[in-house]
């Protein structure tokens, strides 16, 4: 495992190339904040920028995610899907299927939306923890509950983080032939710093940063200082 050495997210977007002016008698360029870097120019991207895109999610760090890649028009219309697989199946299994039935449950939602048309893609996404012991943790459903979640993710070793996407695409449309999908999931492990007091972890779970996570916490935010290590990639976390 690699040690997290991150800084925070800033919160603009860097400076282009062009920030820096060759000829010091130029006007004075606008400030980094101001400026946007230019978006990846992938036929594929350059598609989905101009069609109906939607995010069946209202994950807004799932959106700001998209927009790294220059999606930011995207549409966001959460999935009605209850997430209510049976956790028998192991863990890469059951996100996988979760996040296929969000996103066809967005799709059979906005097949017949007249007014705005078929979408060109629905982007889904689920992220689970699995602890050490093989338990699928999704969010705490009390402050309890979430307590206890932390302090058994401190105490217990490492844990893993899985994330799901499944993306759908309509053939020709929406109705004649169906669809096409992609999916891929992305695992990262996970070890808290065994030195996180209890007070600690209840003065987290009260700022209610990680209440609406997976495993009740995000690496991204606060929650990074309860993390000592990890292995894979840090967005997943």
């Amino acid at each position: 495992m690699s040690d997290i050495k991150k800084a925070p997210i800033p919160s603009g977007p860097p400076p282009s190339y062009e920030a820096t002016p060759l000829n010091p008698a130029s006007p004075t360029p606008p400030k980094p904040s101001a400026l946007r870097p230019p978006p990846l120019d992938l036929p594929a991207l350059t598609l989905l920028r101009r069609r109906r895109t939607i995010l069946a999610s209202a994950s807004p760090r799932r959106k700001q995610l998209l927009a790294t890649i220059g999606l930011t028009n995207i549409e966001v219309i959460p999935s009605s899907f209850e997430e209510n697989l049976p956790k028998s199946a192991s863990p890469f299994e059951y996100v996988l299927a979760t996040a296929t039935e969000k996103a066809l449950a967005v799709y059979r939602q906005e097949i017949d939306n007249e007014s705005k048309g078929e979408p060109a893609m629905i982007i889904a996404a689920d992220t689970i923890v699995v602890s050490s012991s093989g338990q699928i943790l999704e969010k705490p459903r009390s402050e309890a509950q979430h307590i206890a979640m932390l302090k058994s993710l401190r105490d217990t070793g490492v844990h893993r983080v899985y994330t799901a996407v499944a993306c759908m695409a309509p053939l020709q449309s929406a109705r004649d032939p169906g669809y096409a999908m992609e999916t891929a999931v992305e695992e990262t492990a996970v070890k808290f710093d065994s030195t996180v007091t209890d007070e600690l972890l209840v003065a987290y779970v009260r700022t209610r940063e990680g209440a609406d996570k997976a495993g009740g916490y995000g690496i991204q935010g606060t929650g990074g200082i309860l993390v000592e290590k990890i292995d894979g990639s840090f967005d997943n976390v």
